[in-house]
């Protein structure tokens, strides 16, 4: 079946034909059709088959054949976890829409709003954002969401596990009720399915693969090894090919530094992004990554959602996700568009655990090959109860805290001076992550 049955637009095919694309994606025939009939969609497909399209083409659809408005407000808005994510739809919704007269534009932080004001100020049909500069916007008045008529969610998911939640009941408050609600996400677990569904209309459920699904060209290999050696195994296997395009995880931001160091004064080109880095240094980062002039990636989890790179053979885990269905996302960076890909996760002796969650999740064995010379002291554990980092350890909030000390009998207590700072708005993914916070004080992370 070709793109010509899904009933789009004449300038449509066109411009998919302009860049080679004649058969849709299982994704794409499922989705496109009730799309366009103005249904609500649910849909779940796997990271690299074609979920940008599937909602990009009947949007330029409905905005250039409705006819122009003569309101300046835009008329669909976008949701996006991340920077880079919004910043690749935005470019995928120029590519397909080059033959149409739909405007669009990014609004996410790390950038001056001067620019972001001043292209709402001229109109715009659509508007690609992350919450957190959205809400910016909102609060300053700068953006008047009142002629939405279609809200997409991409990511869905990881927007609302971010702690977006809230930032999203305030823009639904702000758009029309009466409008097309589309929810793309690689995964929807049931609990994110329940709160989805609060604010949709009847929606059709669309899945082409299991929840949770990974891609079926992937192979998956274990590299066990002492973690005080897991620089030294990951320095080996880039070594292997040092021209070879490779996409590393780390946990932490911090550690994603550090890694970048050591690969660099090893003598690889190697680039870091993730939400501590300026906008212009991440996008920097991606480019070089993208063109070859940088053949090493260190990236965060949330930083690498909008990496689209068709051909990257190989996606490193020098951490293990602290969630196993992060994995899934990570690994959807290679085996895209019909290429295969490799995954392999270097996995020390306090991850057991989290390996034991991957695999339980995935429903298959990974394949577990020691590395000759960086054999482990001691051997994997793949029970329940396998080791796993200790919280606050690896990147993650600690759970518990000291209590804190009581004043002590006739002297008047003072406030605490915060040992963080606010971050400004729109820095990166989980900006103020690190700094302590009262208990029960669980802000969103940034974009």
């Amino acid at each position: 079946m070709s793109f010509d049955s899904l009933g789009l637009v004449p300038a449509l095919l066109r411009a998919l034909a302009d860049y080679g694309y004649t058969q849709p994606t299982p994704i794409q025939l499922a989705a496109i059709p009730p799309a366009v009939a103005g249904h609500d969609l649910l849909a779940a497909a796997q990271t690299g088959t074609g979920k940008t399209a599937a909602f990009a083409l009947p949007l330029l659809q409905k905005l250039s054949t409705s006819g122009q408005t003569m309101t300046r407000r835009p008329r669909a808005l976008i949701l996006t976890p991340t920077r880079e994510l919004a910043a690749q739809v935005h470019e995928n919704l120029r590519d397909y829409g080059k033959h149409v007269q739909v405007s669009a534009t990014t609004i996410f932080g790390g950038v001056s709003m001067g620019p972001q004001i001043n292209v709402l100020r001229r109109g715009v049909d659509i508007v690609i954002a992350t919450p957190g500069r959205l809400m910016d916007h909102m609060q300053q008045r700068t953006l008047d969401l009142s002629g939405v008529e279609t809200l997409i969610l991409d990511e869905a998911d990881r927007m609302l596990d971010m702690g977006f939640l809230p930032a999203l009941k305030r823009i639904l408050a702000a758009v029309p009720k009466k409008r097309q609600t589309l929810l793309f996400s690689a995964t929807f677990p049931p609990a994110i399915k329940t709160l989805a569904l609060e604010f949709m209309h009847n929606p059709r459920e669309i899945s082409v693969d299991t929840p949770n699904a990974v891609a079926t060209l992937v192979s998956h290999q274990v590299h066990p090894v002492d973690a005080a050696r897991k620089r030294d195994l990951l320095l080996h296997l880039l070594s292997v090919d040092s021209r070879r395009q490779s996409l590393v995880f780390s946990r932490t931001k911090h550690g994603a530094d550090k890694l970048v160091t050591y690969l660099n004064a090893s003598g690889l080109r190697t680039a870091a992004i993730h939400g501590n880095k300026s906008q212009n240094a991440r996008t920097r980062a991606l480019s070089d990554f993208k063109s070859g002039r940088v053949t090493v990636l260190v990236a965060t989890d949330i930083a690498a959602r909008g990496i689209d790179i068709d051909q990257l053979p190989i996606v490193i885990n020098f951490d293990l996700p602290a969630v196993a269905e992060d994995y899934v996302h990570r690994i959807g960076r290679t085996g895209r568009a019909g290429m295969e890909g490799l995954a392999v996760s270097l996995v020390s002796h306090d991850e057991s655990g989290l390996l034991h969650d991957i695999r339980k999740l995935l429903k298959q064995d990974i394949a577990i090959n020691p590395v000759a010379g960086y054999e482990p002291s001691a051997p994997l554990r793949l029970d329940a109860g396998a080791p796993r980092p200790k919280q606050g350890g690896g990147g993650q909030r600690q759970q518990q805290r000291a209590p804190q000390r009581q004043p002590r009998q006739g002297k008047a207590s003072t406030s605490a001076r915060p040992n963080g700072y606010a971050a400004p708005a729109g820095r990166g993914d989980h900006a103020a992550g690190n700094q302590r916070r009262r208990p029960n004080q669980r802000p969103a992370a940034k974009a």
